[in-house]
């Protein structure tokens, strides 16, 4: 096989494949018997019927056109796997009546998009902020302040205090359905509900506020809207809530002292021995998670760095598959969609938004790495390539060489393996200063600065809204959560959630209501 590859305008390539009447008259021999051995034809045992009687019996052009087509099929892969070419969309052959002839080589030729070729506007050593791998005295201060939270006690409010944003709330709830259905696992003599925290629709919480102690009225909630309790309901939809408020309570934590330190948390050192702990801990963390954060900041400056935009069909075909890792990941943990949403905090639409910026970071970092390996030289040899199968634990890693070699998916190996090579380059050779306080990483700024700018067209009067689609199907319809997903919850979620599953949460610490939500689901 022969291989040509013509650059055209834009992206575009053109592909020339060239097989020798050789190849061609055994590849036409090979159809003949294995259509004289598929088909049955009178008067011949099986494998033995001549080519005209075949011809005869099936048409005279059906070997060549058979032959033809495999020929288009098995070899255009393979050709573009040899001259490293990935290709984004549908091929289009040429000369797509043509077929192979007995005795003469036979090409094609195929025109296909492929991905960009961008630069870099620079190729300098590069250069990130990163936060100390010490832990500060804010960083400090924060942990010992999530600690209090899980310690926490409550106190009665005043009577006209009014429920707002972020309070505590004792309710006693009856519910019915839209059919009028009693919903027990709404109703409730007493709850202590926050507002805020995902439990109920934010309509629910819209309509708490202003209410005070001893206040009672009955709200009409659609509790298909995302929440907590949305999916283990056998009805979501309207649902009428009756609502009294029988107290506002204030949150109050603990004083840290060396009593509370050594009697409550344990600590016989007190404070400063709990600060050291603590100081250890945050230390040891920020050491598991920098690595990430280096990998990331380095990502990001390359990607300021790329000449050129990122195509709307790699962006979508990476979308897609961001979007299918994460409905795979929700069925492995239990998580709903809408319980996702509420955890997140998040709508559909801004999980859609989220998800094509991701999709096209993704794909921006890896043009700029793909530029990287480009410049600097960067090869990965067939015997790299093999290692790299070696090294996948497959119990037969030939065969698996062997059938990515057929399907063509070698050269998206070797581009991996390029990227990965580079970024591992330029990260041995980064150039990193430190974080000054308040300051933030780039790509959190970026990510706050994207979001600002989201927020502000969605608020302009001349903007239209966007088509809203539907929301994805959710990936598990059992409701239920998992440790992990639960010990990610704050406190006061979890004990609300716990409530909704008919567990007297009250004086329960986070391990123990973790354990209590578990053995009831």
């Amino acid at each position: 096989m022969e291989t040509k590859v013509e650059a055209l305008e834009g992206n575009q390539k053109k592909l020339t494949v060239t097989i020798d009447a050789e190849d061609v008259d055994a590849r036409i021999k090979k159809q003949y018997k294995d259509f004289a051995y598929k088909y049955n034809f009178p008067g011949f045992r099986k494998g033995k019927a001549p080519r005209p009687v075949i011809d005869s019996a099936l048409g005279k052009e059906a070997v060549r056109a058979t032959v033809t087509d495999d020929v288009l099929n098995s070899l255009y892969p393979v050709a573009m796997d040899e001259n490293d070419l990935i290709a984004i969309g549908q091929p289009a052959f040429e000369d797509a009546e043509s077929m192979v002839e007995a005795g003469k080589p036979y090409s094609f030729a195929v025109t296909v998009e492929t991905r960009p070729e961008l630069e870099l506007s620079s190729y300098d050593r590069v250069s990130v902020k990163l936060p100390s791998s010490e832990a500060s005295d804010e960083d400090i201060d924060a942990q010992i302040g999530e600690l209090l939270n899980y310690y926490y006690t409550f106190e009665d409010c005043e009577d006209d205090v009014e429920v707002a944003d972020g309070s505590f709330v004792e309710l006693a709830l009856n519910a019915k359905d839209a059919e009028g259905n009693d919903v027990p696992r709404i109703t409730t003599e007493s709850r202590l509900y926050e507002l805020g925290g995902g439990l109920f629709p934010k309509s629910f919480d819209e309509a708490l506020k202003g209410m005070k102690k001893g206040d009672a009225k009955t709200v009409e909630i659609d509790m298909s809207e995302p929440s907590m309790l949305a999916s283990g309901l056998e009805n979501p939809g309207k649902t009428a809530i009756e609502v009294e408020v029988k107290q506002l309570k204030t949150k109050v934590l603990p004083t840290l002292d060396d009593e509370w330190a050594q009697k409550t948390a344990g600590f016989e050192g007190g404070v400063k021995e709990l600060r050291e702990r603590v100081a250890e801990s945050v230390k040891q963390q920020k050491e598991d998670v920098l690595p990430r954060i280096r990998e990331n900041e380095t990502l990001y400056a390359l990607q300021e760095r790329l000449e050129g935009d990122v195509p709307a069909d790699l962006a979508e075909q990476e979308e897609q598959t961001l979007l299918q890792n994460f409905f795979m990941q929700m069925q492995q943990s239990g998580m709903t969609f809408d319980q996702y949403l509420a955890s997140a905090g998040l709508t559909t639409d801004n999980f859609r938004d989220d998800l094509k910026k991701q999709a096209k970071d993704v794909v921006a970092q890896d043009l700029a790495l793909d530029a990287w390996a480009r410049h600097t030289g960067i090869e990965v040899t067939d015997e790299e390539v093999t290692a790299e199968f070696a090294k996948s634990g497959a119990d037969d890693p030939a065969e698996l060489e062997a059938d990515w070699r057929k399907n063509g998916r070698i050269a998206s190996l070797r581009a991996g393996m390029k990227r990965a090579r580079a970024l591992e380059a330029i990260i041995e050779d980064l150039q990193v200063e430190e974080l000054k306080p308040g300051e933030k990483l780039n790509s959190v700024a970026a990510e706050e600065a994207a979001a600002a700018e989201d927020a502000s067209l969605e608020e302009a009067p001349e903007a239209e809204a966007p088509a809203q689609d539907d929301a994805p199907e959710a990936a598990a319809e059992d409701g239920k959560l998992t440790k992990a997903e639960l010990n990610k919850m704050k406190v006061a979620e979890l004990r609300e959630y716990a409530q909704g599953k008919g567990i007297e949460a009250e004086g329960l610490k986070k391990a123990e209501l973790v354990e209590a939500v578990l053995a009831a689901e």
